[in-house]
Order: C-alpha cells, then structure tokens, then sequence
C-alpha cells in the first residue's frame, strides 16, 4: 500500500534509493559530524536587516568566519566543530551591535538561531535575547517547509534539530494539508495509481474509469493518513508527527532509531512513548478505506494487511532518512 504518511515523498524516495546503488558502499557512514548555523536579522519592528556584517567566533582567536545577510535577512555558517563554543556578532549601519551568548552545537545539529532583533543606534539600549519556544518553533517550522530533496520532494516531516521545539496545533495542520497538497504529492499519487493499474491491485477493473477510481482511492488513503496521523491525533494526544533525524552514532543505532520511530514518538513536552498517533492514522486511514473500496476489498484483511505494508514502508523511508536522503535534502538555500 502506498505509504500514505509521507504521501508523494515515499514512492518517489523509494525510487531515489534504487537509482543510487553506489551510495551503499557508504551507507554505513554518518552524513556529517559538522554542524551548521544560521539565522535571520531582523529590527525592533520585526523587518529583516540586510547587508549586516555577522561574525562567527570560536575559543580559537584565528578561529573566525564573516558572512552578510541576504536582502532577506538571512545568514548561514557551515562545517562547525561541536563541542566547541561560538559566539556570533552582528553589526549593522543605524544600528546597535547585537552579540550572542556562547553557542555549543551537537555533531551533525542544524540549528536556528532566533530572536535575532537589532535596535536604532540612537536607542543605546542593551539588547537582550528572550527565548520563546512559539518563536523559536516557528522559525523551525518555516525552515522545514523549504526541505525538499534535490530541492524538488517534499521532506517536510523530517526534523535534523534533535533539539527542535515542538509544533504548535495550527503547524501541525498547515504541515500537513502543505504535503497533501504539494504537485509533487499528486505526482507521486498518479504514480502510484499506474503502478496498481499495471498489477490490477484493488478490484476495479482495468481502462480509464478504473485508473481514475484508483487515482481518487490512493489520494483518499494519503489524506486521511496524514491527516489523522499527521495532525488529528497528534495533536490531541500532544504529540510530534515527525521522524527525528539522529545523524550520528553507530550504524547499528541508527537503523533502530528508524525501525522504532513509528512505535516511538516525542511527546510534545519532550518524553517519549508509544507512538499512537502513527498507528492510529494507519489504522485509521485503512479502516475508512472500507467506505470506498470495492466490496472485494473490504474487511479486517484489508486494514490489518495495509497496516502492515504501511508501517514497513515507513521504517524503510526512515533507514533512507537516516543514510541516504539527508545528504540531497535542500535544507536553509543548499543541499547537504
């Protein structure tokens, strides 16, 4: 069955994986023990701050990088030692310098630095930086739309931040109605469709109104899944619908990370438990299914065997998360 959670993301990465085959001599490899850092400058009223001269010191004094902010703001520095203490530095013409705390990233992190606000020169004020997890979640939350592999799949359901702040309710819809409704996710849906129009799976019959009826049938299992696996649910259970990338670690711990993560999710209040949310939108979706499946199709085989095919694409979406598709995913304007 279509692996309706990451709907347009599975069948198209499955399809990545087996057109990679000389990427397995390294499978066994992390992505990267580097870190990358950015962030967005902005003032007092919330406008971006381009042009800013920002600059990343570490403990060692030639342990120094620059960078300017794009028209939007924004910033980026990669390949960062963890472990080691960095400290950032802004400057801007009509403004007030800006200086971060010491900042230690994990090996592999992709951290956000928010709260970034840069005030008048005139001002003299001090500036201090709050940390708002609705802020921070929402920076999070804008960068992880833009996660696309080679820049055109969707990826929008990966965390790279261990550390990222749970979504709020109205993200965890907005996430998945924007993968629902992706031309990537209606690409992977027709594809799908032709796939079970070839092998006559669900009993529709063959010609054009069978390919149709199977179109709409697929589309049905991925938005009901997603929906309900991917928003409903977590949201009224409080938790995160997202696979936390771990990136680093030996090999054997990371293919139980991903083999876990659909029984195992992150609360949003940062425990971990069963993963009710995943196992019910499966259950879920398969259970509806019955509603629009031809009478052949129907019954408990049908819910039990798509749970099944479903759960096991899903641990094999999350083995290529953790060794192969992080690599291509196009995270903050570049391809890792």
């Amino acid at each position: 069955m279509f692996e309706r959670f990451h709907t347009g993301f599975a069948v198209v990465g499955l399809a990545i994986v087996l057109s990679l085959p000389a990427l397995g001599q390294n499978a066994q490899m992390p992505a990267g023990q580097n870190a990358t850092l950015i962030g967005t400058v902005t003032d007092s009223n919330g406008d971006t701050v381009p042009s800013a001269a920002v600059v990343l010191k570490g403990s060692d004094i030639h342990d120094q990088r620059t960078a300017t902010t794009t028209q939007n703001g924004y910033f980026e520095f990669r390949d960062l030692r963890p472990g080691v203490p960095y400290q950032i530095d802004i400057n801007a013409k009509d403004f007030a310098d800006w200086n971060s705390p010491p900042i230690t990233l994990e090996p592999g992190q992709f951290k956000i630095l928010a709260g970034i606000q840069m005030r008048i020169e005139t001002e003299r004020t001090e500036v201090n930086v709050k940390y708002d997890p609705v802020e921070v979640a929402a920076e999070q939350f804008k960068a992880q739309e833009h996660q696309r592999v080679f820049g055109v799949i969707p990826n929008f359901y990966v965390a790279y931040d261990q550390n990222a702040e749970p979504l709020t309710t109205k993200m965890k819809f907005q996430l998945a109605l924007r993968t629902s409704t992706d031309p990537v996710t209606a690409a992977g849906v027709m594809l799908v469709a032709s796939a079970k129009q070839a092998g006559n799976s669900i009993n529709y019959g063959q010609g054009w109104g069978a390919y149709g009826e199977r179109v709409g049938a697929v589309a049905a299992d991925g938005f009901t899944d997603i929906m309900i696996g991917g928003a409903i649910l977590p949201s009224l259970l409080h938790q995160d619908p997202r696979y936390f990338y771990q990136g680093t670690g030996t090999t054997g711990s990371r293919i139980r990370h991903a083999m876990l993560s659909p029984f195992i999710a992150r609360n949003d209040n940062g425990t971990w438990g069963p993963n009710y949310s995943s196992v019910g939108g499966d259950l879920g979706s398969s259970a509806l299914a019955n509603l629009y499946y031809p009478q052949s199709n129907r019954g408990a085989g049908l819910v039990f065997g798509n749970f099944a095919i479903g759960t096991a694409e899903r641990i094999g979406a999350n083995i290529a998360q953790e060794f192969i598709v992080a690599r291509f995913t196009k995270r903050g304007g570049h391809i890792n």
